[in-house]
């Protein structure tokens, strides 16, 4: 498929939008993991560095690995929707907990709960689009770094809008996850149809 067919497909469309929703998913939490540690649940930096970014890692790998290993008995599409909702869940945690330890639990777990999302949603498009050839996958990756740039930038202006208050910015996170389980919804129940062949 030429870029001009790539554009003229609807399912091309909310492959890009789940790209932007994951990679923003990931890096919304990751980028600021470590400030928010220290800054909103009071940790000291050492703690904060370690705790947040490092553990948020350490999570993201077992969620992969798990997947790599049971992958075969799990359906794709119904496992990235479980995984969206959790992110959804960990985004809450972490902007809304009083208590820091459970506010950071929201943090690690977020890591987990995006392991799966950016090469999950190019194993679950690809079949649907086996014409999409090398501007596919390009276009997707750049989806992904669009969002991975998008949702740390409206983190930090959410979060000095509010008064340096980081919660509010994950808060305002959360929203990533919310339409990429929307969008998931949708590719599970057909209602945008790909006409790629």
């Amino acid at each position: 498929m030429t870029i001009g067919q790539l554009l003229r497909t609807p399912l091309f469309w909310l492959a890009i939008l789940l790209m932007v929703c994951a990679g923003a998913s990931e890096m919304g939490m990751a980028q600021w993991a470590s400030a928010y540690a220290e800054a909103a649940l009071g940790f000291p930096k050492t703690v904060g560095d370690l705790a947040g970014p490092c553990l948020f890692a350490a999570a993201m790998g077992v969620s992969r690995v798990i997947y790599g290993k049971f992958g075969a008995r799990i359906d794709l599409t119904r496992y990235m929707i479980g995984s969206g909702l959790l992110c959804l869940c960990c985004y809450l945690l972490a902007s809304l907990a009083r208590n820091p330890a459970l506010g950071l639990i929201g943090c690690v777990l977020c890591g987990f709960s995006v392991g799966i999302m950016w090469p999950g949603t190019i194993s679950v498009i690809s079949p649907r689009l086996p014409r999409g050839g090398t501007a596919l996958f390009a276009l997707l990756a750049m989806a992904g770094d669009l969002g991975g740039a998008i949702a740390p930038s409206l983190v930090g202006a959410v979060s000095q809008r509010a008064g340096d208050n980081l919660q509010a910015g994950m808060l305002a996170g959360g929203v990533f996850p919310l339409v990429l389980i929307v969008s998931l919804v949708l590719l599970t129940n057909s209602a945008v149809k790909e006409h790629g062949d």
